[in-house]
């Protein structure tokens, strides 16, 4: 689908998902917010800035530097009928909580035989581009999406991250909210054109597993998500002046997954494009071709890949720069799909 958006103000990606998270605390006394640095500091990608104020201390809340516990603290407060927010600050520190992630969180409700609901949202930020190393700047998306028991949110512009925080707060079920660092629109760290977007002032929420056609086209399809949701446009538009129609598809959610939107891109242009800043190997390309090959491989004429090479990301900038893929990188998938 593509959404038509009432013209209005204009929010930040971080400030359109702090309003989503205010008003539901304003409406929900069981709502409240954990995680490292989101009180006094306010988030270091300004995920909880200004709500300190509002809600004081006893709801949103700095922990110690232990993901096991505070997580797993999460993890409880949600089954005793509480809706908690936990922030992993990168999602590079999965490793040091990810029992009480996969085994708690995402499993309590199968192991419990449905007794119990776990009504959380983990939120972490994920990717590169800013020169902190491979232990900060994964996205890590596809691990997640291959764990059974968590819905899975990668919103790429203000309006998405608004409508589906809420849903996302609302919901029964686990939820991994994950927010590109390079799409918050904070001072220090520059985002691209595209994630400050027009944000109605009223709650909505956006449906999980419905994903957007951000460009309509008919050469070519591509299939992305978060930062490279612009880095796709950008090359799409550019590709546009030499006659080359690409459609983009920001996916918006991997878990659920909306097939059928793929689906029906590639059985009009005929060519598959997946573009990914996780790594290549058992990850979000791969299973989207798979998808696309098991429905639809006889419309599909040509196919390509980009993600991250199977290498920790580097520190020094150059190198950083050439695993992962930019919208020139783009712009060349597509014309070699539709040679």
């Amino acid at each position: 689908m593509t959404q038509q958006v009432a013209k209005g103000r204009e929010l930040t990606m971080s400030r359109a998902m702090v309003e989503a998270i205010a008003h539901e605390m304003r409406e929900n006394e069981e709502v409240f917010y954990m995680g490292e640095d989101v009180a006094d500091y306010g988030g270091i990608f300004d995920s909880t800035q200004g709500l300190l104020d509002e809600f004081g201390h006893d709801r949103i809340m700095d922990v110690p530097i232990s993901e096991t516990a505070y997580i797993g603290a999460a993890v409880g407060a949600a089954q005793a009928g509480m809706r908690p927010i936990a922030e992993l600050m990168f999602v590079d520190f999965f490793g040091v909580c990810m029992d009480q992630i996969y085994n708690q969180m995402a499993k309590n409700t199968y192991m419990s035989g449905g007794a119990v609901n776990v009504p959380m949202v983990l939120t972490t930020a994920v990717g590169g581009g800013y020169n902190d190393a491979g232990q900060h700047s994964q996205t890590l998306y596809g691990t997640f999406a291959h764990l059974p028991g968590m819905k899975v949110v990668v919103p790429s512009n203000a309006y998405d991250a608004k409508g589906l925080m809420h849903a996302a707060i609302r919901d029964d079920d686990p939820v991994v909210y994950m927010f590109h660092k390079r799409l918050m629109g904070i001072g220090w760290m520059p985002a691209p054109e595209g994630p400050k977007t027009d944000v109605p002032e009223e709650a909505y929420t956006l449906p999980f597993g419905d994903a957007e056609v951000r460009r309509e086209g008919s050469d070519a399809t591509v299939v992305t998500l978060g930062l490279h949701v612009h880095r796709a446009m950008e090359a799409a538009n550019e590709l546009a002046d030499d006659g080359i129609d690409a459609e983009v598809i920001d996916l918006r959610t991997l878990v659920p997954f909306d097939t059928e939107t793929v689906i029906e891109s590639v059985r009009k242009t005929g060519r598959l494009v997946v573009v990914d800043e996780d790594y290549r190997s058992f990850g979000l390309t791969g299973e989207v071709v798979a998808r696309v090959a098991e429905e639809a491989l006889d419309d599909l004429e040509s196919v390509q890949r980009l993600a991250i090479p199977d290498v920790p990301i580097p520190y020094a900038r150059p190198l950083e720069e050439a695993v992962n893929p930019g919208t020139a990188d783009i712009a060349e998938a597509i014309r070699t799909v539709t040679e």
